[in-house]
């Protein structure tokens, strides 16, 4: 059997959906079976009931009752064994959240979190009201409801724990810069100056947002899109180099030795799928809600940040 890493883009179903639209886990297992995929766009899945798997950019996550899944843009991720699995998928794109509310990167979030007890009446108030509307007539009203209503939603799946990060503007800033420039801009003194502010306020800022220091979190975004590379589109350690904006491969093979403890090559041994059941594609145009011809096992080797500089 071939193995897919199939492109996603999002195309909604309903005219009326707009830029977000509901899908259920009954309906995920009607057109997907297991395979590995990528999406220009956020999956936010909250489960209800039942228990399964979801793997999100090398790392495995159980499933259960009042669980959320947060998926952003490029991530690869899969689903398994979640043929008992109730509840729902919002299928959203980075500009249907309301203006001046931000969209679950943001926020901070984790991939996964169970949501609170006293939180879940509304989460599931808000899917319920929003999956109306997008099957709701085609109407200015109707699209500007269901953008309203994902908005709510996103307030309401806040981890219970206070894992959210606090109000820091600037690392909001500097984490939309990066996530922009990462393939060309390495140095934290770049994104300082674009930003208006001095590498140690940055810094600064970075570190009371997530513990780490700015260097740190360009770092690990740079790596997570070579691990992707090497694994999920079988590059060579060259093409990562020249695809991720270093100077020459053995300079790009350093930095990853240097972050991950062992080189671009034996990494992508470690998580090797055979030739011969690989197939990739670059099929913009597929749907999420067609069918897909993609089986197999992929690696979850959880990607842990070892770098801090």
């Amino acid at each position: 059997m071939d193995f897919v890493v199939r492109q996603l883009s999002y195309h909604a179903q309903e005219e009326s959906a707009g830029l977000v639209e509901v899908l259920s886990f009954g309906r995920l297992r009607q057109i997907n079976d297991g395979g590995t995929q990528r999406g220009d766009f956020h999956v936010l899945a909250v489960v209800r009931a039942g228990t399964g798997h979801a793997s999100v950019d090398f790392t495995r996550y159980l499933l259960g009752g009042r669980t959320v899944v947060w998926i952003p843009p490029g991530a690869v991720h899969r689903w398994e064994d979640v043929a008992a699995v109730t509840g729902e998928l919002v299928l959203f794109t980075p500009a249907a959240p309301a203006a001046g509310l931000p969209s679950p990167s943001r926020l901070g979030y984790g991939h996964c979190w169970s949501a609170s007890e006293s939180a879940w009446p509304y989460i599931t108030a808000a899917i319920d009201h929003l999956e109306l509307e997008t099957h709701a007539p085609a109407s200015p009203a109707a699209h500007d409801a269901a953008r309203l209503l994902l908005s709510a939603l996103l307030i309401r799946i806040a981890p219970p724990t206070g894992e959210a990060l606090p109000d820091q503007p600037l690392f909001g800033r500097f984490r939309d810069l990066v996530e922009a420039e990462f393939r060309a801009h390495h140095d934290v003194a770049h994104y300082a100056a674009v930003l208006g502010y001095s590498p140690r306020t940055l810094t600064r800022s970075v570190h009371r947002a997530t513990g780490r220091s700015a260097k740190s979190f360009l770092t690990q975004r740079i790596m997570l899109e070579a691990m992707r590379l090497l694994v999920h589109d079988r590059y060579s350690a060259a093409r990562c180099a020249a695809e991720l904006g270093f100077p020459d491969p053995s300079t790009f093979s350093a930095f990853f030795l240097r972050t991950a403890g062992r080189t671009p090559g034996a990494w992508q041994r470690e998580n090797w799928i055979p030739t011969n059941r690989i197939t990739t594609t670059n099929d913009y145009s597929v749907s999420y809600r067609e069918p897909t011809s993609i089986t197999g096992t992929g690696s979850a080797v959880e990607a842990a940040e070892r770098h801090e500089g």
